[in-house]
């Protein structure tokens, strides 16, 4: 039987073979919370990692003793793990995972060659060091160069390494920040709009997911550049509101928080990620949340998801009236938030960029159809790339000239380095 030490590291190997093969997400897995750490924060530094492989090696390994070197490699070189610990549990994790014969061998000796010569020299040339470095692909090291400039693109590859600073939204409704803090043992924990805990870094994540505060849903996770999002919806008593891509179902909560008397319908295209967000409704005892299994493109996506006698939903009916406010938190690359899902730096391509904002004009352009005379839909998404913002909403103006925006675009990231780098726009229907 595998040590409790030993037994994480076994768990961070397995997700992060499974990513690499099936593109599986890692924050899914369930994994606990120092074999998450090492498995994102290889993930982050996968390019690098790979590069210093390729370094100390004739011919690269296989795939998976590969990941068992860059798990060694990142414990040496960026955790805070002693070199001769991470060079024998990675010894012990090729035995255990019954890699090839002279795996274990072959691992003890690259990270013990490793030591001795410290971290690989890179290119010279700016582009090629600054995507290796960094671990994002060359294609979209080129793509922030030409947009946003040599220093620029250089500062948003950095960020893509760190880890995300974590939030805790309290359910005003429930409970106050201040009360919630001292049940955490936040004490003294920067507090936002009087509902934002930040979560210190030394804080352990698990015991406050698992404390009789979360179970009761007074607080839920969540950025507060979803709060400089919803702000832009210029929300007012009694309105009808469409979060239209809502899963995971943060953000619909967060209005349901702020005013009881709004009538929110959320949902989403998928009946899994609905599912879960009647647990998020649920577990806070949102009272003005309808959910259902909608397609923001037009028309119904499946039955209503309901659980035992549950008859809230009644996404078969349509609606019969247009809605107040509509929020766009629409499908994206991701790019704004890769330190937090890191797979998605890979995982896009510049075709894929293209594809999404076409599916993004289309999901603003069939959504905006439900939106009242005089009503506010405000466009977003976790992505500042123009092709993905700015250009879309242009586009849709250009189509569309009974909108306007109402107001200047919004990039939270902008009012507070700590928060997740959004784009929001709000556009008023005449």
């Amino acid at each position: 039987m595998l040590d409790e030490s030993l037994k994480e590291r076994m768990d961070a190997f397995r997700v992060l073979v499974l990513w690499q093969k099936d593109g599986s997400f890692i924050k899914e897995s369930g994994l606990f919370p120092f074999a998450m750490e090492l498995a994102l924060g290889v993930c982050r530094r996968h390019l690098y990692l790979q590069f210093f492989v390729k370094s100390l090696v004739k011919k690269m390994p296989s795939l998976e003793v590969c990941t068992v070197l860059e798990l060694g490699l990142f414990q040496m070189f960026f955790t805070e793990v002693p070199d001769h610990a991470a060079v024998s549990t990675s010894v012990e994790l090729a035995k255990a995972a019954n890699l090839q014969e002279g795996s274990a061998r072959l691992v003890n000796a690259v990270l013990h060659a490793a030591r001795r010569s410290g971290l690989p020299q890179l290119p010279p040339q700016r582009v090629r060091r600054v995507s290796i470095e960094n671990s994002v692909p060359e294609w979209l090291v080129r793509r922030w160069f030409d947009v946003y400039g040599a220093d620029r693109a250089e500062s948003l590859a950095k960020a893509t390494l760190e880890r995300p600073v974590e939030w805790i939204r309290v359910n005003l409704q429930k409970a106050s920040a201040p009360v919630v803090s001292q049940k955490l043992g936040l004490t003294g924990a920067s507090i936002l709009y009087d509902r934002y805990i930040q979560v210190p870094d030394d804080a352990k994540l698990k015991p406050i997911l698992e404390s009789e505060s979360f179970t009761n849903g007074e607080f839920s996770l969540q950025n507060p550049a979803a709060y400089e999002v919803v702000k832009l919806l210029d929300l007012k008593p009694g309105l009808k509101v469409w979060d239209a891509c809502a899963a995971p179902g943060g953000k619909a909560a967060l209005m349901a928080e702020m005013d009881s008397s709004l009538q929110i319908l959320a949902s989403d295209v998928s009946e899994t990620r609905v599912l879960k967000m009647h647990d998020v409704v649920d577990r806070l005892g949102l009272t003005n949340v309808r959910v259902e299994c909608r397609d923001a493109l037009g028309g119904v996506a499946g039955s209503p998801a309901r659980r035992g006698s549950e008859q809230r939903n009644r996404a078969s009916e349509g609606e019969t009236s247009p809605f107040d406010r509509i929020l766009l938190d629409v499908p994206c690359s991701n790019m704004g938030v890769m330190a937090r899902r890191p797979e998605s730096k890979y995982r896009m391509t510049q075709d894929s960029v293209k594809e999404l904002a076409e599916l993004q004009y289309s999901i603003l352009e069939s959504a905006s159809a439900s939106l009242a005379e005089g009503g506010v839909l405000v466009y977003a998404t976790c992505s500042p790339d123009p092709e993905e913002t700015t250009k879309v909403v242009m586009r849709f103006l250009k189509a569309h000239p009974e909108f306007e925006k109402a107001g200047e675009a919004v990039y939270p990231a902008n009012v507070d380095s700590r928060f997740d780098s959004f784009f929001a726009q709000a556009l008023r229907k005449k």
